[in-house]
């Protein structure tokens, strides 16, 4: 999320004045940059960022990033925002010769650096766009990283915003639920990739990368599920958006627009552009030390850091973003696609950074200015359309064209990348292996979320759904550790996830959340007829917020019926008459046995899960008498 410089815990008053004066006196130094040609140019350098989740031997995410980074020691690692996330950063490399290989190279070192230091810990690492496995209760605030940035950035969003974050995103699934911090945005992992460009080609160049963003997340698309839902094939799309999203609901009759977002037009003729309609729309949310003086630094012949104008450019989260940086003494501007989720291999990863450095390349040379080909809601329209369906979204092309992104890309747009690549003088083997895998990626339709999606389908009616992701994580790991390509992966199995014990440790791991339950002001003969059709034995009570008032069990409507006030000609009898209120409950991350024990003790034979006192699941003996069958059948066969 950005540098981690200092940063006060406020932006107010005095603090807040001093800062916007720093950050528009960074502009007029940019600007100055600009003019006087100060920025470096005929160089083409490319860069990465991987992030990554840390998880346990139960497939979980785990709050071991700040050990795991003290461990590697090594400047190449930072933190993100979840205490389960980390970033690697590799060095930039030429856009010449073996320059991606070498990056690649990097990388797996780097990974495999990070792996073994992991291993002493008891943590795993894995390449995904979303972890199968991450839960709400994982996102609490207690797993954010400790850094004055995150938690002051937290603070103004939510003051921002002034209400719980809603986040609704439908896909096969439908998924709709409410959190009280920008933590949701640690369900994110990305593969970032940078491209240096010259101040005079910006423009271009950054409007055709925004062009561009479509096809390059169709072939990458690995993030369909979240919170066990299954929702788009790159659902970080929509759920980065709604993380940082400041907007209340009363603002949406305004014409604006989110911190994360893909942009609201062409860029005519300069990057500052971007860094001025950022600042025009965006509130400044964290300050920092400021020690420089840009103008008193460009008197001298050096280059400013524009510490103010880095910071809030790192609070505004575009998917092309503009970055100014200093290297070896010499300000330069990239490109940042920030489009392309983590995973599922680094080969992969290289592969999809490849096909988008090729096409930049040689798409700036066919296409002088690709705005007379194409309308900027175009260019977002298919951006949306590829989150959603991947490599089945049907785009709109220059010059109007409507054409499936598979046929888009197998016919025009991997030739075309082959072309740039080669004019960039990449080795001609590397070329043949990364383009490869993105043409065997495409022309099979296995990309990471089709790959996720068919493995969650082959194991439908086998164990929980706990237990089905908890595979789907255990076999990404151990296919990523073949370093074969999605490509070339075969289905995950449920058996993968390991013993048993790490599928039932708590009870959100297996309970029951497709729930019917009834109002207190129903009447019994609901229930009754309920209990019938669905063969169950207790029903929940909820008001009309979703909170459990109570529990009907199939003991109470017997004696209901034994009373005789359930004959017909009787007045209907109320839910509220016969319910238990109050029932005794258990939360999510309860322990089975303690779970166990708690029925035991009380002798009741079902027990609603709640958190913040909502109804989320249910348990009952019969979830149990499942477990234990399932377990004995395990051991009979061994």
């Amino acid at each position: 999320m950005g540098q981690h410089n200092k940063v006060e815990a406020e932006l107010e008053g005095e603090s807040r004045r001093q800062f916007m004066r720093s950050l528009l006196l960074d502009l007029q130094a940019l600007e100055q940059m600009l003019t006087e040609g100060m920025f470096e140019t005929g160089v083409r350098r490319i860069g990465a960022e991987q992030e990554l989740f840390l998880i346990d031997r139960e497939w979980r995410p785990t709050p071991g990033a700040l050990r795991v980074i003290e461990k590697v020691n090594d400047p190449h690692f930072a933190t993100e925002l979840g205490m389960f996330n980390l970033e690697i950063n590799a060095d930039p490399q030429m856009f010449h010769g073996d320059g991606i290989a070498r990056m690649e190279q990097q990388l797996l070192q780097l990974y495999d650096k990070a792996r073994l230091a992991m291993l002493d810990l008891g943590i795993l690492p894995v390449l995904i766009g979303i972890l199968p496995t991450i839960r709400k209760s994982d996102l609490g605030l207690e797993n954010m990283v400790p850094s004055p940035r995150y938690q002051a950035i937290n603070r103004a969003l939510t003051a921002l915003r002034g209400t719980a974050y809603d986040f609704s995103i439908k896909g096969l699934d439908e998924l709709m639920v409410k959190h009280d911090s920008v933590m949701v945005e640690a369900c994110n992992a990305s593969f970032q990739v940078h491209y240096q460009v010259a101040p005079s080609e910006f423009a271009g160049l950054y409007n055709l990368s925004q062009a561009l963003a479509a096809p390059c997340l169709a072939v990458a698309t690995n993030s369909p599920i979240l919170f066990g839902k299954r929702l788009w094939a790159e659902t970080r799309i929509a759920l980065f958006q709604q993380a940082v999203d400041t907007r209340s609901s009363a603002q949406y009759l305004r014409e604006s627009i989110p911190r994360v977002n893909f942009g609201t037009r062409w860029v005519r003729e300069s990057v500052l552009e971007l860094y001025k309609e950022d600042v025009a729309r965006f509130r400044t949310l964290v300050g920092t030390d400021l020690d420089e003086d840009p103008f008193e630094v460009l008197s001298k012949g050096d280059a400013p850091k524009l510490k103010a104008l880095r910071l809030h450019n790192g609070t505004v989260y575009r998917w092309m973003r503009a970055c100014y940086g200093v290297l070896d003494g010499k300000p330069h501007l990239r490109i940042e696609n920030r489009v392309m989720p983590a995973g599922p291999t680094i080969i992969d990863e290289v592969a999809n950074g490849a096909f988008w450095w090729g096409l930049m390349n040689e798409l700036s040379r066919r296409y002088e200015d690709v705005t007379r080909l194409m309308d900027f809601e175009q260019a977002q329209a298919n951006f949306f359309a590829a989150a959603r369906d991947g490599l089945a979204a049907h785009l709109t092309w220059f010059g109007g064209q409507e054409i499936g992104a598979q046929r888009l890309i197998m016919d025009e747009l991997l030739p075309a990348a082959e072309t740039g690549l080669k004019s960039a003088g990449i080795d001609d083997a590397d070329i043949a292996r990364y383009l490869g895998i993105v043409e065997k990626r495409v022309n099979t339709m296995r990309t990471g979320s089709r790959w996720l999606l068919h493995s969650l389908a082959g194991m439908k009616e086998q164990g929980t759904v706990g237990e089905r992701l908890n595979a789907l994580v255990a076999a990404t790991i151990a296919r990523q550790n073949t370093g074969r390509p999605v490509a070339d992966w075969e289905r995950a199995r449920l058996d993968e996830a390991g013993g048993w014990k790490n599928n039932y440790l708590r009870v959100e791991q297996y309970m029951t959340t497709d729930i019917f339950s009834v109002h207190p002001d129903e009447p019994v003969d609901l229930v009754a007829n309920l209990m019938e059709w669905e063969r169950i034995r207790h029903i929940p009570v909820e008001d009309t917020e979703h909170r459990l008032v109570g529990l009907v069990s199939y003991r109470s409507v017997l004696r209901l019926l034994s009373s005789g006030r359930f004959a017909k000609g009787e007045e209907p009898v109320a839910v509220a008459d016969i319910m238990k209120s109050d029932p005794i409950t258990v939360s999510p991350h309860t322990p089975t046995l303690e779970a166990i024990a708690i029925m035991r003790r009380y002798r009741i034979g079902c027990l609603p899960v709640v958190q913040d006192g909502r109804l989320i699941g249910i348990l009952t003996e019969e979830t149990f008498m499942n477990i234990a069958g399932e377990l004995l059948e395990q051991k009979l066969n061994s």
